[in-house]
């Protein structure tokens, strides 16, 4: 019984020095931080825009465009890694899959480039 609880220990010590890490990062701040508060520092920041402007107010179609992209670029790259954890298993036919979902991937990309869905001016 003293040898099974003796195997805990590793984990004890684990969770023990995570808990002081923990601690000491959410500390930290407010021990070594400059406190010299300002209305800039006070007010809250959305997107750019005042906050205490009309809610109903036009928005930028360009923040659901980069919003978009950003989504499906994420999904790319959440698709990639199972693939190439698995690619030895997959064979040709995964490969070219995978080649045909990026060659998808990359004509959106450059459509949207194209298109000037990356421009800010």
């Amino acid at each position: 019984m003293t040898e099974l609880l003796g195997s805990y220990v590793p984990i004890a010590i684990f969770i023990g020095i995570a808990l002081v890490i923990g601690l000491a990062l959410l500390i930290a701040p407010f021990a070594v931080a400059f406190k010299a508060p300002d209305s800039e520092k006070l007010s809250a920041y959305e997107c750019g825009f005042n906050a205490f402007d009309d809610a109903r107010m036009k928005f930028d179609i360009r923040f659901y465009l980069v919003s978009i992209l950003f989504i499906i670029f994420d999904l790319e790259v959440a698709f990639l890694f199972p693939w190439a954890v698995s690619f030895g298993e997959l064979g040709w036919f995964g490969f070219w899959s995978m080649m045909v979902f990026l060659l998808v991937l990359t004509v959106g990309f450059i459509y949207e480039w194209k298109k000037g869905a990356l421009e800010w001016n």
